[in-house]
């Protein structure tokens, strides 16, 4: 089974409704503190009839209360509550109250922009929190001393303007490298699920046409002489047939939810509804080999046990592939496949004494990624070993380690 990296976790995401409620939330806080920071009595705000006016406590709760609101929208509409916030702070400043409380809410609101929003308007609110800072800070200032007031004690609410749209940022780029991790994971999932039922199209397919073709071939000569002889051989080709369909049916299927992005992507080579072949199947595949004229014998040696289900349907199919050349290119009319249940490793071999094709059989369709490489790539996804070749004493033999 291929082994996908996975990313690291993002950092959480709060659902939109989350945020606004956090952002409502807020809003007396917020109002709290700017009550706290304005003046008990406030300045005078108008002068009439020759005297100043001092608003009631009542009506500094009420501006404290009407100039936080605009908090609980800030999740929705965060560059027009910006902009509110800075028209806030400017008119602080002309009435000669504390304004840095709410730089500090405008400063939270350029961070969420540079979380939330495109990198163009986090850059619009970070230079609107800066532009809206030297207006305020330089108001009411004589011009030889705008210079010193801009690089004092009041610059720190625009190095923290600064530092929240940086964190925000890094926080934008660490998510959406997240979000590109996992859509490569999702593709490497899909791709590797295709790979996987490429393989198992071509030991199903290769096996049983092959198994067909020489069945037919059979058929065709003793069909005069000896119709029992032709019976029987049409009979294993519609067996055979049967099988091949049923297979083709739960592969297309299990592409076809590999195309719909259903692939899991930590269980990538377990499709539902695809075959499951394994070791309890060499019986049936001894069977079909003796229809083609070739007589299998099957030696199992330690404790024969259950297994993994993609060590069993890979063991199967080394087996199924091997055999397969054997009748193909071999010219031999039987071969040993020999299974070790080891403590912690299952080994194969299969082995002939056919002198045909040597050549044809080590290639095995290599060409196409197929026979030998294909058998060398399942057992190279478990971790395992693989060697293939002619034998000294003359025939062929594969072997194949897969650990348990």
């Amino acid at each position: 089974m291929p082994r996908l990296s996975k990313p690291s976790a993002p950092p959480t995401r709060l659902s939109p409704g989350a945020l606004t409620t956090l952002g409502w939330c807020a809003v007396p806080a917020f109002a709290l503190l700017l009550y706290g920071t304005l003046p008990q009595p406030m300045h005078p705000v108008f002068l009439a009839r020759d005297r100043f006016l001092s608003p009631s406590p009542g009506v500094v709760v009420a501006v404290a209360v009407v100039t936080a609101l605009p908090i609980g929208w800030a999740v929705r509409r965060p560059l027009p509550v910006l902009g509110l916030l800075l028209a806030e702070a400017v008119a602080a400043r002309v009435f000669g109250t504390r304004c840095w409380p709410l730089f500090l809410a405008a400063d939270v609101v350029v961070f969420h922009l540079a979380v939330t929003c495109t990198r163009r308007a986090s850059v619009v609110g970070l230079v609107s929190v800066l532009t809206g800072w030297a207006v305020v800070a330089s108001a009411f200032v004589p011009a030889g001393r705008i210079f010193a007031v801009l690089t004092g004690p009041s610059s720190g609410l625009a190095v923290i303007a600064v530092a929240a749209w940086i964190l925000g940022s890094w926080i934008r780029l660490r998510q959406d490298h997240a979000e590109q991790l996992r859509a490569q994971v999702a593709v490497q999932a899909v791709q590797a699920e295709r790979l996987r039922i490429a393989r198992e199209l071509h030991d199903l397919v290769a096996h049983n046409i092959g198994a067909i073709a020489i069945q037919a071939g059979a058929a065709r000569r003793v069909i005069e002489t000896q119709p029992t002889g032709a019976r029987d051989a049409l009979g294993v080709i519609e067996a055979t047939s049967r099988e091949t369909l049923t297979g083709l049916r739960h592969l297309l299927g299990a592409l076809r939810e590999a195309d719909d992005g259903a692939a899991d992507v930590g269980a990538v080579g377990s499709a539902p509804g695809a075959p499951a072949a394994g070791l309890a199947d060499l019986d049936r595949l001894v069977a079909g080999m003796a229809d083609a004229g070739v007589r299998v014998e099957i030696r199992r040696l330690g404790q024969p046990r259950p297994l993994a289900a993609e060590i069993e349907l890979s063991a199967f199919r080394i087996i199924q592939e091997s055999v397969t050349n054997v009748v193909r290119h071999a010219g031999a009319d039987r071969c040993r496949v020999s299974v070790d249940y080891g403590v912690a490793e299952l080994a194969l071999e299969i082995v002939d004494d056919g002198g045909g094709r040597a050549g044809g059989r080590a290639a095995g369709l290599a060409g196409s990624g197929y026979g030998i490489a294909g058998m060398r790539e399942r057992v190279a996804l478990l971790h395992g070993w693989f060697s293939s070749g002619p034998r000294p004493e003359g025939g062929f033999r594969v072997a194949a380690g897969l650990p348990i």
